[in-house]
């Protein structure tokens, strides 16, 4: 069973982190949710991940500074480049030897580009595979809602304004009643042709914890996040990019640059799904997942995507 943990950082913030499997596993995966949702949208990987693979892998899932069960922020604090430096304390703490395989779903997979960035050598030292799910290394450049260039353009000029009135409102959550009545919006902004019911019940459960702060503080970090050329400077690392072609967040074109950046990542267009793919098509997630996992945990050779000796 998952062992739940909490983590202080050095600003006093606490990161609810979840841990299953040895300390000593083959590899570690960390897997890191989308903005103002929190590391149960993993639940169905978490799970996979244990039947398929055992006590060879320990997998690390956390809620990020704001959201879920962690602690609130400071306004200044919500930015990408904090979240860059939480990843690398979470992976110290939790995976303190062996290879790592990072999941970042949106801003989890910004999260890991930006740990990428800011803190190279150790991200070299430890990080054998990459997996980014329905995420973006440009920021909003690509973000037009499925709706035409000027209605999205007028979408985020209001969703802009509104996050910065939430960035004011401190630790208070958004009261669930009303993201009950907002559930046909949520819906429709975040999954594709089909829903699970149970997935938007969590989705909105997810919501009514993430503090107004980071609904808001966070927004305008992620739409100005450019980090292409950090990924096209990381070399033969196993990697997947995965994305809906449903998604109104981050659109094809978003994963399909991660996979111009990143040769070694296989790319995978899902029909008919939008954002929440690791709901909406748990299996194919989970077998990106666990594809890049058996690279690394077949050795160097097999990671670098060379034929392994029988």
């Amino acid at each position: 069973m998952p062992e739940h943990q909490e983590l202080r950082l050095a600003d006093d913030v606490r990161l609810h982190v979840t841990a299953s499997g040895p300390v000593d596993a083959e590899v570690t995966v960390v897997l890191l949710h989308g903005w103002t949702l929190d590391g149960r949208s993993w639940h169905r990987q978490l799970a996979d991940l244990r039947e398929r693979f055992g006590d060879r892998v320990r997998v690390v899932a956390y809620d990020a500074r704001g959201h879920g069960r962690s602690s609130c922020l400071t306004r200044r604090d919500a930015t990408l480049a904090q979240l860059g430096d939480d990843l690398a304390a979470v992976v110290d703490e939790f995976a303190p030897s062996g290879p790592v395989v990072l999941v970042g779903h949106s801003m989890g997979g910004m999260t890991v580009m930006e740990y990428a960035h800011r803190h190279p050598g150790r991200f070299a030292a430890r990080t054998a595979g990459l997996v980014f799910v329905s995420t973006t290394a440009e920021g909003h450049t690509h973000t037009v809602y499925g709706l035409s260039p000027r209605i999205a353009r007028l979408i985020r000029l209001a969703e802009t304004t509104g996050a910065g009135v939430l960035a004011r409102c401190g630790g208070w959550r958004p009261p669930y009643a009303l993201l009950r009545a907002l559930r046909p919006s949520i819906r429709w902004m975040l999954f594709g042709d089909r829903c699970d019911p149970a997935d938007i019940r969590l989705v909105t459960s997810a919501v009514a914890r993430a503090t107004l702060r980071s609904i808001g503080g966070f927004r305008a970090s992620i739409g100005a996040q450019h980090r292409l050329e950090t990924l096209a400077a990381l070399g033969g690392l196993p990697a997947a990019a995965l994305v809906g072609d449903r998604d109104r967040l981050t659109p094809p074109p978003c994963a399909e640059s991660i996979a111009a950046a990143l040769p070694t990542a296989e790319l995978t267009v899902c029909p008919g799904a939008g954002h929440m793919l690791m709901m909406e098509r748990p299996e194919v997630v989970s077998a990106a997942v666990a594809g890049v996992l058996s690279r690394v945990l077949a050795g160097p050779a097999a990671a670098a995507g060379q034929p392994v000796a029988a």
